[in-house]
Order: structure tokens, then C-alpha cells, then sequence
């Protein structure tokens, strides 16, 4: 499933996103340009030097991994036990488990070889629980937080760059040892008999399954919802790029610099990052070669992206980082917040088709992969002794339990008041943020705090802001804070 959804100022968005955040982000609408040798430039227009910018992108380079796939034999008109409609990371992860149990599972995917086009980055014990440390190709030893010339903030927990192509070989390798099957089409439709129910393909190809999992990310195609869908939306832009140099520790990759400095010549631009902020989110492999992405945090409607791509232009002339060579670009449009699907219904979902992005900050990866095993699980225990609505139920009620619900409507109240805040008030929000006890903070960013944990947290994020963020919070939070309320009393309803 590649469809391509159009949020309200046109941006176009792809099926995921990680970022800075566990970022995924294709590039679908990339325009085919030659390879420039040339270096940015940057004169008395930030337009034109954004277009030298987009000079440097080297035409898209897709690459196959080296599997033979075992496929799926459409003459045998076999039920299989699940279908999951996408191969990115969580549609895999579902597929190793489920068929670990020795369930028959067909991956339908219509590139399913294909290495991710993504740069994915997660905190290390993250991965480190899932026991994926092997397929991180570059960590370091911390982070760091400008929030703005005068202050910084060290935050002494490591953070990872996923190796796409080990992780997408590593779990292919056990999908195939495990007996997955694989069919490369597209998914258009999904019609379902009392039991079972069929998944159309765009080849023409029928595959009858026990249950379909959507993991297709944010097309939303399959899996219904019923209420008015109206996310906050991170926007970014970002590069992996040859430089002359760069000033940043390749110790330590930078987790979010607000500062705005580079941003003086260009007053115009200036005002527009004093409304709706942009920071820079990088990882630095080398003194020369470096991953650089300009973020919108959250905003409704989200940025044009060529707004984010002036920011960006203007901050790395700004820090004297002068980009030689493009290897790589991406474009993210990732939906935050808004209502879950409807709950239960027959499709399962998981991942960005299911509400899971972290509705305060963008992540999904290491939560996404995370609740894999939940559905996996979910599936095996309740396919033997239920069928159709009634299984679909038990695996959504297991992957979206109440205290889960509960934690993401704290979330959203989250992205609420972030939405509000220009950037002198974000920068007050996040000198806060970091300055709580790492169990406050590791937990807000990577869903680990549940409602009784998420209270403490507030209360502590609020004794640890100055006079004006504690003013800012209960002025900006206060029809955000009742409608959190009224939601977790519908809820319990």
C-alpha cells in the first residue's frame, strides 16, 4: 500500500517516519536531478541558495537485498493463519513471531526486498531490550540539547543510527527460516466472510486469511476510523552529507538545537521560526560526513517544506558547514495525535496505522517494534479458540489496553500545549524538560511512564519551570488539560 496522503497546506506524505525521533521517511515525489559537484553557496537569497540545496540531490538509488524469497503459491488457494499488508519493521517483526509459533503467514509487500530508504535513530536501551544492538552501525555516547546561545543541556543517554539494511536482512533471514511467504503486489481491497477473509491484490492474485494485519504505516487504507481526523504534523528535511566540517562533537549526536542566530539576516524568515519553530536534529558519523535534519516539532497545518528547507540552508551557513556531496535526502510528513481507529474492528493494525506514533514528540520505531511481540502473541494465543470479529477484538484489546489509551491521551494533551508555544516558550518547556530526573524524561520519550507515573511527571515538570513557562503551561494547557479529563472519563465509561 503506497498511498499518498495530502495533508492541509499540500505537503505530500509518505508512509513512514522515525525521527530524532525514530525517523522514518521515504521520498516519493523526489525530483530526478543529476549529481552536482558543486558546494552550497549561500548569497543575498535564502531562496536560491535552498535550490543549490536541492541541486546536490543525486537522483534516487534503490536497493534490493540479496534474498530469495519463498513465494506464495496462489495455485494451492490456501487459508493462511495471517496476512500482514506492508514489510516495514513492525510488518516483519509480527510476521518472525507469529510464524516463529508455527502459524502460516504471507507478507504481502509490493517492493518486499527493497532496504529501506530511511535513517532510523533510537536510543541504545531501546534496541538493547529487544536485543538489536547488532543492528546499529553508529552510537554514541550521549546527546545534546541548545536551547539557545547561552545554554546547553548534556543528556548522558546513548543514542543509536539503525542499520537498515541489518535489520531488514536479520529479520527477513528468520521470517524465511520460520516459513513466511511472500507476495509482491499491492493490497486494494480486503473483504471479510464470517471467518475468514480475503485480501485482494492489485495483480489480481486472492489470499484468504484467518487474520489481516495492517502495517502499512499512515495510508490508513485498511484499517477504519470514525471520528474527524486532525493531527498536529511533524515536518523535516533532512540530509546525509559530505562536508568540508562541521562543529559538532562526534561523540555525541545533537537531539535538538533551537538556537536562531543563523536566522538574523533574514528577518521575514525569522518571525515565521519566532511563531512555529524549527530545530536541528544531527548525527555526526565523522569530522566530514553527517546526518542534519531541520524539524518542525508539531504544528497545525504542518510546514511547507520548502519553509523548512530555507530554515535549513540558512542555519549551515550559519555554522560554517559547507555540504560537498548528497548522499542521501528525506522528506517527513508524520501525523501526531488525533483519534485511535475505531476500537475493535476486523483488520488489526499496528504502527502508524494504528495511532502509535508518540503524539508529544514523533517516535514510533523502538515502540512500534516493541508492541510486535504483543500482537504476535495476541494472534497465537486466540486464533485457536476464536475466529473472525471475536479474534480481532482479543488482539485489540491487547494492544491497546486501557492503560495504554489513557497514557496516550496524556500524550496528546502533550502535543496540545506544544502546539501553542512559539519559540522563546518552547525553549523555557524543554530547559524544563531536560533538567527533570532522567526516569521522568527517558520515560515521557520512550512510553515507558503509564497515568499514575505521567501525573508525577507533570507536577515535576511544572515545579522545575521558571515563573513564565509555569504561566505559559496553565494558560495554553487549560482546554487541552479538560479535554484530557473529559477523554479518560469517556473512556472509563
Amino acid at each position: 500500500m503506497d498511498t499518498l496522503l495530502r495533508t492541509p497546506n499540500k505537503l505530500e506524505f509518505f508512509i513512514p517516519q522515525f525521527h530524532g525521533f525514530e525517523r522514518l521517511s521515504p521520498n516519493p515525489s523526489r525530483v530526478k536531478l543529476g549529481v552536482k559537484k558543486r558546494a552550497i553557496r549561500i548569497g543575498s537569497s535564502i531562496t536560491s541558495a535552498s535550490s543549490a540545496l536541492l541541486d546536490l540531490v543525486p537522483e534516487t538509488k534503490k536497493e534490493n537485498l540479496d534474498f530469495d524469497l519463498p513465494l506464495y503459491d496462489t495455485s494451492l488457494n490456501k487459508t493462511v493463519d495471517l496476512a500482514i499488508v506492508g514489510g516495514g519493521p513492525a510488518g516483519l517483526a509480527v510476521a518472525q513471531q507469529v510464524s516463529e509459533a508455527g502459524l502460516s503467514v504471507c507478507s504481502i509487500d509490493p517492493s518486499p526486498k527493497l532496504i529501506w530508504p530511511n535513517n532510523y535513530g533510537v536510543w541504545v536501551d531501546e534496541f538493547e531490550a529487544m536485543d538489536l544492538l547488532d543492528c546499529l552501525d553508529t552510537t554514541w555516547s550521549g546527546a545534546v540539547v541548545y536551547i539557545n546561545d547561552g545554554a546547553e543541556k548534556d543528556l548522558s543517554r546513548p543514542y543509536g543510527r539503525v542499520n537498515r539494511k541489518q535489520l531488514k536482512s536479520k529479520m527477513l533471514q528468520k521470517c524465511i527460516t520460520n516459513g513466511v511467504r511472500f507476495h509482491q503486489a499491492k493490497v486494494t481491497n480486503v473483504v471479510h466472510e464470517e471467518v475468514n477473509s480475503t485480501v485482494v491484490c492489485s495483480d489480481g492474485v486472492k489470499i484468504q486469511a484467518s487474520v489481516v494485519l495492517d502495517a502499512t504505516g499512515f495510508s490508513r487504507c485498511l484499517v477504519q476510523y470514525d471520528k474527524p481526523y486532525n493531527p498536529g504534523y511533524q515536518v523535516a528535511y533532512g540530509i546525509v552529507a559530505e562536508v568540508d566540517g562541521h562543529p559538532f562533537d562526534v561523540d555525541k549526536m545533537v537531539f535538538m538545537d533551537w538556537r536562531d542566530k543563523h536566522l538574523d539576516a533574514y528577518p521575514e524568515v525569522k518571525e515565521r521560526n519566532s511563531k512555529i519553530p524549527t530545530f536541528l536534529y544531527a548525527m555526526p558519523f565523522s569530522s566530514n560526513r553527517i546526518f542534519l535534519e531541520e524539524t518542525s516539532l508539531v504544528a497545525r497545518p504542518g510546514l511547507k517544506m520548502e519553509d523548512i528547507q530555507e530554515r535549513m540552508v540558512a542555519r549551515l551557513k550559519h555554522l560554517g558547514i559547507n555540504v560537498k556531496r548528497i548522499e542521501e535526502d528525506e522528506r517527513c510528513v508524520i501525523p501526531m495525535g488525533g483519534p485511535l481507529p475505531v476500537l475493535p474492528q476486523r483488520v488489526v493494525g499496528i504502527g502508524g496505522t494504528a495511532g502509535m506514533v508518540h503524539p508529544s514528540t514523533g517516535y514510533m520505531v523502538a515502540r512500534t517494534l516493541a508492541a510486535a511481540p504483543i500482537v504476535a502473541n495476541a494472534i497465537v494465543r486466540y486464533l485457536g479458540s476464536t475466529k473472525g470479529d471475536e479474534l480481532s477484538a482479543e488482539v485489540w484489546r491487547d494492544l491497546w489496553p486501557i492503560e495504554r489509551r489513557r497514557q496516550r491521551e496524556f500524550f496528546c494533551f502533550g502535543m496540545d500545549i506544544l502546539l501553542k508555544l512559539d519559540l522563546d516558550a518552547t525553549r523555557r518547556f524543554f530547559d524544563a524538560f531536560f533538567d527533570l530526573e532522567p526516569r521522568y524524561w527517558h520515560g515521557f520519550l520512550s512510553s515507558r511512564l503509564f497515568l499514575p507515573d505521567l501525573v508525577f511527571f507533570g507536577l515535576s515538570l511544572f515545579s522545575h519551570a521558571s515563573n513564565t513557562s509555569r504561566l505559559e503551561i496553565m494558560t495554553k494547557g487549560t482546554v487541552p488539560l479538560a479535554k484530557m479529563i473529559n477523554n479518560l472519563v469517556k473512556d472509563r465509561d
